[in-house]
């Protein structure tokens, strides 16, 4: 029964006009899918970041995803030295009901960061993305009602839910943008605000040869870190999404403890909370050492969706490796 009824959520999600995105609890890393006018903003030249998510395990990897993008700074030495103008690579896999439905996204992106003052510690800037996205339903995986015989399900008998599936692979076209400003006083501190939209063209998406379209995901994003003793940083971030009649708010922060006097490759530990409104707590564990943060956080239902989910919301892992200027020349950048 536990199968029928993922099968039936699972095609809910799939056919319903206003599906959310995949998305991540860490949001601050995994910055392409957050905002495309994060392309190239971060302090150095390269930057590489992997996310992995397992959504509900008591129910057997009912939703994973992973995405790994890298982006990279171009033309600085033709740009004003203060700019950025960055290009970046995104790829994205989400599976649902242990592989029945997978989506696979690939994309490029690309921003560009103008500096608003002589240092360049304040900067606006504005990105583009573009995607390819395909939606595959593996129907063998699924049980039906009219397969269900007096000795248990039956797979090689014909479904008539089965027959009414136009297309189980469906491909599309995708388009994003974004806008985010950042300051800072100093260098060591720095805040944000920044807002995006996904599915501005509102690509076509149905199974079953209906007009259904992707609907559009607004996400407002703000945040900024600050020293609040000698070795300590506070780091706070938070986000506003609403797609469809879906709406999600996060809020939270971590403190970073320096166990160096580095600058250019500090080591920190990292320890704080995150909460999705309505939903769930986040703890977040991260390390940060040879220009790598690794973080780990665990969502703990807090909503209506504990009991079935015994209060595991799910697991995530993320890690970004920055490569450092040779020259050792950084302006302040968004972390969380």
């Amino acid at each position: 029964m536990r199968k029928i009824f993922i099968a039936i959520t699972i095609f809910l999600c799939a056919f319903a006009v206003h599906a959310q995105d995949p998305h991540f609890s860490q949001f601050f890393a995994s910055p392409l899918t957050l905002n495309p006018a994060l392309t190239g903003k971060f302090d150095g030249t390269l930057r590489a970041a992997g996310n992995y998510r397992n959504q509900w395990p008591a129910f057997n990897n009912v939703y994973t995803t992973s995405t790994l993008s890298v982006d990279f700074s171009i033309l600085n030495k033709i740009i004003p030295e203060n700019d950025t103008w960055g290009v970046g690579i995104i790829a994205l896999t989400d599976k649902a009901a242990g592989g029945v439905l997978t989506n696979n996204y690939i994309g490029i992106s690309t921003a560009y960061h103008k500096a608003l003052n002589e240092d360049g510690f304040s900067q606006i800037g504005i990105g583009f993305q573009g995607m390819y996205g395909q939606k595959r339903l593996d129907w063998s995986k699924l049980y039906f009602s009219d397969q269900l015989t007096p000795f248990g399900f039956d797979l090689t008998v014909p479904s008539a839910d089965i027959a009414t599936l136009t297309n189980t692979n469906i491909s599309y076209l995708d388009v994003n943008a974004g806008i985010i400003y950042t300051v800072s006083t100093s260098n060591k501190n720095n805040f944000y605000l920044g807002a995006s939209m996904y599915h501005i063209n509102r690509p076509k998406e149905s199974f079953k040869g209906g007009s259904w379209n992707v609907a559009a995901r607004t996400t407002i994003s703000a945040g900024g870190y600050f020293p609040v003793g000698d070795n300590l940083t506070l780091h706070t971030s938070g986000i506003y999404q609403i797609q469809g009649k879906a709406t999600e708010t996060t809020l939270g922060g971590a403190v970073a403890y320096a166990l160096n006097n580095d600058e250019r490759s500090p080591t920190n530990i990292y320890g704080g909370l995150w909460m999705r409104w309505n939903d769930a707590l986040i703890p977040y564990l991260g390390l940060e050492f040879s220009n790598m943060r690794i973080g780990a956080s665990y969502d703990v239902n807090i909503s209506s969706l504990k009991s079935g989910s015994q209060s595991r919301g799910g697991m995530e892992l993320s890690l970004i490796y920055i490569k450092k200027p040779v020259d050792g020349k950084s302006v302040p950048c968004p972390k969380f």
